[in-house]
């Protein structure tokens, strides 16, 4: 008998394995999904700097979250020998892959932001910075207790701060840190004359598309996969990611009046805004909340550009800012059981917990901005963003005319 459970015990911490595995590397290839909708998005003589940048951040943020940020949000490291690492069929270490690849990507989505008169190197200093310190102490606080706030929360209005897979923990951080970089950064030459909006239109539209179906098909092991036991998955969390989805695609067309960049994007704002509440709300709430998203995604887009001349070139603030934080306050709506929820989750603390999220981003991005612009200056010169990022920076084009 004894050999039995343990045969059915090495089974399960091996099925387990496999299953968060298989979540890290879909969510891994979600950064292929961000690499491409920026470089559909912005002109053609900064495509290959924004190839780079998403590459480049992943790897030092891979290095970065391995020695520090992953000790910094679960007091857990690595320098122990190989046999221990291995125990459990290394389940420890591929939890880690696939928590590190949420939290690289927080660069992923501040890159789209500051695309195209962005300094390469003190943004990769920046990304390094971010994923050490600034987004895994937010990270511990959610989704690992620290320093008692989730048990304060419980205490004082009913219930912790509930977000399931990342909306303001992943997206609504990254979004907020993106609006940071962006006003520091400052507007693109020309892209206003005479307080009117100038369009730089995307350089590839069917590039754009393939990043937004890539990241659409990696958010199913981005929200699915945050259960990290074949034991705690659920299909609730599949069908609501589903209908988030889709009442993103269906809003922002309405609303974009057929402009495939907001129809593209809407999908994406949708799913941002159901990652909190996958795992509680009923599937029609999950179709209201992807709506909004994509609603208040090509709204804010609009004004952002238009009105308030912030130049936020994917217009990451819109849709991870602040469809992230719609997300984190609506699993606190629609996660209710008077509304065919599951129940357990308190709409103050879902406010709480947002407005800490946002909190952290921006006093953390404007420490290591604010920093970096001091020290080391985070715009290109004139001339080097005329001619381009890729020349400039990478002295390379993305095709060759030979």
């Amino acid at each position: 008998m004894e050999s039995v459970n343990s045969a059915v015990e090495t089974l399960v911490q091996s099925s387990n394995t496999l299953f968060i595995l298989m979540g890290a590397i879909m969510v891994f290839a979600m950064h292929a999904g961000f690499a491409f909708l920026e470089v559909g998005t912005v002109r053609q003589k900064n495509q290959v700097n924004a190839l780079v940048k998403i590459m480049t951040d992943f790897g030092f943020s891979a290095v970065a979250y391995f020695f520090i940020g992953y000790w910094v949000a679960y007091d857990v490291t690595f320098f122990q020998d190989a046999e221990t690492l291995a125990q459990r069929n290394g389940y420890e270490l591929v939890k880690f892959f696939f928590l590190l690849t949420f939290a690289a990507a927080i660069p992923a989505i501040v890159s789209g932001g500051i695309a195209e008169r962005a300094r390469f190197w003190p943004f990769l200093i920046a990304s390094t910075l971010i994923v050490a310190f600034v987004y895994p102490f937010f990270e511990g606080i959610i989704w690992n207790g620290n320093y008692g706030v989730q048990d304060w929360l419980a205490a004082t209005f009913g219930a912790p701060f509930h977000d399931f897979a990342g909306s303001v923990v992943v997206h609504g951080v990254g979004g907020w840190l993106g609006l940071v970089a962006v006003i520091m950064l400052g507007i693109r030459k020309g892209r206003y004359r005479a307080g009117k909006l100038v369009a730089f239109p995307p350089s590839n539209i069917p590039f754009l598309a393939l990043g937004a179906w890539i990241l659409c098909i990696g958010w199913f092991g981005f929200n699915v996969m945050s259960a990290q036991t074949l034991e705690g998955i659920s299909g609730l969390v599949a069908v609501n990611s589903l209908m988030a989805m889709v009442g993103g695609i269906i809003v922002s067309l309405l609303l974009g009046k057929n402009d495939p960049g907001f129809i593209h994007n809407g999908p994406l704002a949708g799913l941002v805004a159901i990652c909190a509440g996958s795992d509680i709300v009923h599937p029609i709430g999950a179709l209201m909340i992807g709506g909004v998203a994509g609603g208040l995604f090509v709204w804010m887009f609009t004004i952002v550009q238009n009105r308030w001349k912030i130049d936020d070139v994917l217009g990451v603030w819109p849709l991870h800012g602040l469809c992230g934080a719609w997300g984190g306050i609506a699993a606190g709506i629609f996660g209710s059981a008077s509304l065919g929820g599951l129940g357990g989750v308190s709409l103050l603390s879902q406010i709480a917990g947002t407005g800490m999220g946002i909190a952290v981003a921006l006093i953390g991005g404007g420490v290591v901005y604010g920093g970096l612009k001091i020290v080391m200056g985070l715009r290109l010169d004139e001339e080097d963003e005329f001619n381009g990022a890729d020349l400039s920076i990478h002295k390379i084009e993305s095709i060759s005319e030979d």
